[in-house]
Formats: C-alpha cells, structure tokens, sequence
C-alpha cells in the first residue's frame, strides 16, 4: 500500500464560530482590494501615456491602460498573499541519497532596475532528506519567485533558500539561465547574451557533487557548463 502525500503550507487558526463566514468576507475584501489595486494601476499607466505626449483615446491607444494594468497584475501574480505554492511531499522511505533534478523549467521575471522583462530556464536539483517533493511543486516555486520585480542574481537565490527551508533537504542547487531586454533593447544592446548564476546549499557546495549536476545539464542539452559560471 502506497504512503499518502502530505502537504507543506501555513497552518491556519480558525475563529470559534463563523469560519466560513470570515472566510467568505475575506475573498469579498481580498477582491474588492484587487480591483482598487487595477484601478490605481490603470490611472498610473495612463498618466504614464500622457507623459510620454500620447494621447490615451486615440483608437490605437483606447483601453491600453487598463490591458496594461491586468498584465502587470499577472507578470507580478507572486506578490499576492495567496500566491504562495502548496507543496505535496512524500516520506523518503527508500532512502534515496542521489540528486533529484529538473531541468529546463522556464520562468519569466521583471528587471527591477528597469522593469523590462527576462527569461530563460531554471535547473533545479536537490539531495533529499527524509522528505521528497512533487516534481511539478519545483515549477510552481520558480514561478512563484519570478513573478515580482527581480534581479536574477536574488532570484537564484530565494528559489534555493526557499527549498531549503520548506522541504529541509540535505542539499540545494538552483541555475539560472536568462536572457535580459535591458541589455538586448537598451544599453549594451546586444541579442541573446545569457546570464548565468548559481545557487547552492548542504551537501551540494561539494564540488564532486555540483559536478554531477551539471553532468546531468550536458546530458539534457543545456547550454550551461561549469566553466561558465
């Protein structure tokens, strides 16, 4: 008989009476709140239109600052307070000691200096603990991490100390490969320049062992080589 999952998330305090009564008036402000937020957010943008001597009626323009208040709202879906993953986990009974590790998850962030956006994929791999980790849960935390105004140096960063912290795991490796419209569109200008960068953790600070990881990067195509980083 298999072992059912468990699940990692806050653990909640309910009211004596009226939980679902209070859960209910927390949705209702939760998207009343939201919709205020658009609003701000497309007044904000049309401003900005207006600024730029555009005029935000002309038929080519005529409801730009609200698609453009919603996007954002998506782009930047990780600041919300209920965006945070659910993580399912699973005992590790068999004692598995190797590296888990997907590779090629793609995310999509915004440059906080100039809030253009970047991109690219995350290699994610850790060394299990007593717990293992739903392998799609991977995707949903670099997305989750991504989805803010970001520098991916932090980005790289927060993914690997997040897993640390949620799954406890005997180690962590996170890496980043990103292209950036700030440096293809402006300044530098130059296409297809990628950024690397690394995080690591436990057991995978070892240098044999990143070196399996990224073994495991050549062996699924990826562009990154220990050399690179």
């Amino acid at each position: 008989m298999g072992t059912s999952p468990q699940l990692v998330r806050t653990p909640l305090v309910p009211g004596a009476h009226g939980t679902k009564d209070h859960a209910a008036r927390g949705r209702l402000e939760q998207r009343d709140a939201g919709e205020h937020q658009l609003l701000r957010t497309t007044a904000a943008f049309r401003a900005f239109l207006e600024s730029l001597g555009l005029d935000p009626e002309d038929p080519i323009l005529a409801g730009t600052d609200r698609r453009v208040a919603r996007a954002y709202r998506e782009l930047l879906a990780g600041l919300s307070e209920d965006a945070e993953p659910t993580l399912t986990v699973f005992p590790n009974t068999e004692g598995h000691s190797g590296i888990v590790q997907v590779t090629g998850l793609p995310f999509y962030s915004i440059c906080a200096h100039h809030f253009l956006p970047f991109f690219g994929v995350a290699h994610v791999g850790y060394v299990p603990g007593d717990r293992l980790v739903g392998l799609s849960k991977l995707g949903r935390v670099v997305d989750y991490c991504a989805r803010r105004p970001q520098l991916q140096e932090h980005l790289t960063e927060q993914i690997a100390t997040y897993l640390d912290q949620r799954i406890a795991p005997r180690g962590v490796m996170v890496v980043l490969e990103g292209r950036h419209l700030c440096m293809e569109m402006r300044g530098l200008s130059r296409p297809n320049v990628m950024t690397t960068t690394t995080a690591v953790r436990g057991l995978l600070e070892d240098p044999r062992r990143q070196q399996q990881f990224y073994s495991q990067l050549r062996v699924t195509g990826s562009r990154t080589d220990p050399e690179d980083i």
